[in-house]
Order: structure tokens, then C-alpha cells, then sequence
């Protein structure tokens, strides 16, 4: 997915080297979710977008097709240069004669049952076998009060999913917020293009909340006003335009975190610039709990900085971060005494269940950890050397190596599945090695 193409991402199985210290100064590829979301709104402007810094992985790549497949844009990828360039045709958004497929991305194929509400016509949306299993239910239930069908086509609640669209009118709806954030943020997107004004009434409490910050700044910045009553009412006025031109995304956090993991096993420095203390991206929210373990961070404008330290166990609320909950836990499988992770069910519906691979897996180092439902507690001590699973999971992979930077004999399998979110994940860990 790069335009170089790491030889580690068609790879069985990758041994991790150790790595006696670190102090570097780390690029991170753009966020995620901010390049998803550039390109959903990118998608709905009428005028071309260029979104700079992109992410460009698996991910990114699937949505930018998929968005295509409308015909009401055309989308261009700059591999060598991290650009997405989004240009309107003039035709109207339809929907395609093909099903659109958009692997193991989670926040597209959402976006998309939505976008798809927009476009005239029938559109089949559907991923991989364990996207096939992912709830859905509660968004389908939300768009039928306004104005379009979305059915699972097994009637299980999970893809494929059969959107009949053109109809999207507005008005008033309720949507479950105990499952994913995601659903929220793609009924914000489209509602935009509605016939009418819509209002968006959330009926429990809402998960990842920073999350839907990242919509909602992500929406100001393209001129779009959103009125809202704290995480429980949201209401988008019809009418709006989004205004284009060019878009810089970020660093991603999720990714960062596994630098910052690195830093804080080992005792080192890393610093990764053009992320600071402005950023809406939740998991930023890593650093502190980094800090509260025995870290020691300095956070500006434009940087941050994470120096590693003695760490100790703590107990720890991450549902507002829960992508970097696996990160966390193997932090906390170097640290002294137990962490308790609370909060978490969420990661049971993840790419893989998250709770149980990491469990599992850190067990298999030698590690303690108790497993709930919607808790983890990690128990310090001393790993040693295993064969892991990956689960076609790629924060599995990634947070995996970081614990083989300090502990010999850490096997990934399937290392290509960084790819998703991280394609350059191997030659990073390159860098932090060749700046000891």
C-alpha cells in the first residue's frame, strides 16, 4: 500500500528484534480516522479536495474506491506523496451495479451505509468474513425514520447490507450509542446532504466519545454547523454546503501510541512531531496514562514527547481510547503490580475480540491477566519469548512487537496485517533502531 512495498508485509512470520534503548525523533503516518472522515465529507463537496498527509493502507484505499463507485467523484491516490484528491464528475450520486467490498475496514463500510442513503438505487455494501459478523443493527434501525431503507441482507443485523437510497429526507431519529461511536458520526455526515433538517437523539450513553469530536471538528472545518445538547442531541440544519480545497490530516494517535509504547519499556525518548495539545484525537489521552504509570511527557502546540521511566501498575478507565487499550495492556505487562482496564466491551466487536487475543497472547509470554467481559487486569512481571497470533488483527501485530523490542524471542505471525491502518509499521520500528 506504499510506493515502497515492505517485502515484511507478505511474510508467514517476522522475528522481532530487541532493542537495548531509543531516542528518536519519530514521523508517524496521518490519522485514520481523520483521513476516513476527509474523504467522507471530501465525497459530499462540490468542489475537488486534495486531503494532504493522508493515510494512505488498506483501509483509506477501500473507502476511496468505494466512494468512487457512486460516480459522482473521482478519486486520485499519491502513494509517494500521501495525498487523496477528491474531484466531483457533475453526474449524480447512483447507486453501483457491483457490490461495493471494502475488506476489513469498519468505519467506511458504516460511512458508507449512510453515503449510500444519498445515492438513487440499490447499493450492496460487505467486507471480509469477520466484518460479515459486526453489528449494524442499531445504524440500519436509524436511517428508516429518515427516509431510507437499510436492510442485512441475512436479517442478522451484520453485512452485507442492502441500502436502497435517493430518499434520504431528514427528520428526527434515535440511535443506540453503546455499541460504536461510528454510527453516530456517519448519520452526522450524511445528514448534511438531507432534505431536511435532521435531528439525532442518542437513547444511552455514547462510547469513544472523542470519537465524534473528531466528526464534529472535522465537519466545522468544512464549514458545516451542527447544533448539539451534549452527547445526547444532535441537529444538523439541511441546507449546508461544504466547502473544499485542501486538507491537512494529522498524525495518527492510534498509530503513535506504539512509539510511545517503545519509549516507555525501554526507558528511552521518542518524539513525534506535528501532534500537540490541540489535537481532538482521543487517543492522545494514551500520554496521560503513560504519566500515571511513571512516564514523563512534554506536550506543545506541534509535538510530544514521552520518556520512559519505572512503571507501576494503575487502574484505568479507556473507554473514551479503547484502540489502544491492546497498546496499554502490554505496557502494563512490564510494569510493576496489576492494571486494571476497565470499560472495554467495546473490543469485543473489534477486527478481532480484543480482549481475549490480548489476553491470550500475554499469557502465552508468561504473563497473568484476568479476563471480564468488560475488564482486564494485567498483572507486571517479566515476559518472555513467544509465537503470537495476530488474528488478521493489526493492532494485535503492532502492539506485539513493541513487547519484542525488549523481550528475545517474539514471533509475529502474519506481520502483513499492519498494512490496515500502518503499512510502514516495519520500517519505523527500523528508525527507532537505527537512531540507538
Amino acid at each position: 500500500m506504499t510506493a515502497f512495498q515492505d517485502p515484511r508485509l507478505s511474510a508467514e512470520q517476522l522475528t522481532v528484534e530487541t532493542l537495548a534503548a531509543v531516542d528518536a525523533d519519530v514521523a508517524v503516518l496521518g490519522s485514520k480516522s481523520y483521513t476516513n472522515r476527509a474523504i467522507a465529507i471530501a465525497s459530499l463537496a462540490e468542489e475537488p479536495t486534495e486531503i494532504r498527509g493522508a493515510l494512505i493502507s488498506d483501509d483509506t484505499v477501500y473507502f476511496a474506491n468505494a466512494v468512487a463507485q457512486f460516480g459522482h467523484v473521482t478519486t486520485e491516490i499519491d502513494h509517494a506523496a500521501n495525498t487523496i484528491r477528491v474531484t466531483p464528475t457533475g453526474k449524480p450520486m447512483k447507486a453501483p451495479e457491483e457490490e461495493i467490498y471494502v475488506g476489513a475496514a469498519g468505519t467506511p463500510l458504516r460511512f458508507l451505509i449512510s453515503l449510500a442513503g444519498l445515492a438513487e438505487g440499490t447499493t450492496t455494501i460487505t467486507g471480509t468474513a469477520r466484518m460479515q459478523e459486526r453489528p449494524m443493527g442499531d445504524l440500519l434501525s436509524a436511517l428508516g425514520p429518515l427516509g431510507v431503507d437499510a436492510v442485512a441482507v441475512r436479517g442478522n443485523g451484520s453485512p452485507p447490507i442492502q441500502v436502497t437510497g435517493g430518499t434520504f429526507r431528514g427528520g428526527s431519529t434515535q440511535i443506540s450509542g453503546a455499541v460504536s461511536s461510528q454510527f453516530t458520526s456517519s448519520l452526522l455526515i450524511s445528514s448534511v446532504k438531507a432534505e431536511q433538517d435532521t435531528e439525532i437523539n442518542l437513547v444511552d450513553d455514547l462510547v469513544s466519545k472523542p470519537y465524534v469530536e473528531m466528526t464534529l471538528a472535522a465537519l466545522a472545518a468544512a464549514g458545516i454547523r451542527v447544533e448539539r445538547d451534549g452527547y445526547t442531541r444532535f441537529a444538523v440544519p439541511a441546507g449546508q454546503s461544504f466547502t473544499a480545497g485542501q486538507v491537512t490530516v494529522e498524525p495518527d494517535a492510534s498509530g503513535m501510541s506504539y512509539v510511545l509504547a517503545a519509549a516507555a519499556i525501554l526507558g528511552g525518548r521518542v518524539t513525534i512531531p506535528g501532534i500537540g495539545r490541540g489535537s481532538h484525537q482521543g487517543d492522545v489521552g494514551l500520554v496521560d496514562v503513560l504519566v500515571l504509570m511513571g512516564a514523563h511527557a512534554e506536550i506543545t502546540d506541534d509535538s510530544i514527547t514521552l520518556k520512559g521511566g519505572p512503571l507501576h501498575g494503575i487502574d484505568v478507565d479507556m473507554e473514551a481510547m479503547p484502540d489502544v487499550v491492546p497498546t496499554l495492556a502490554v505496557v502494563a505487562a512490564f510494569a510493576e503490580g496489576p492494571t486494571r482496564i476497565t470499560n472495554i466491551a467495546s473490543l469485543r466487536v473489534k477486527e478481532c475480540d480484543r480482549i481475549a487475543a490480548v489476553t491470550a497472547e500475554l499469557r502465552k509470554m508468561g504473563i497473568q491477566v484476568d479476563e471480564y467481559d468488560d475488564a482486564m487486569t494485567v498483572y507486571g512481571g517479566t515476559p518472555h519469548g513467544a509465537v503470537i497470533d495476530t488474528y488478521d488483527d493489526h493492532r494485535i501485530a503492532m502492539c506485539f512487537a513493541i513487547a519484542g523490542l525488549r523481550t528475545e524471542g517474539v514471533v509475529i505471525n502474519e506481520p502483513g496485517c499492519v498494512a490496515k491502518s500502518f503499512p510502514t509499521f516495519w520500517q519505523v520500528l527500523d528508525t527507532l533502531r537505527e537512531n540507538q
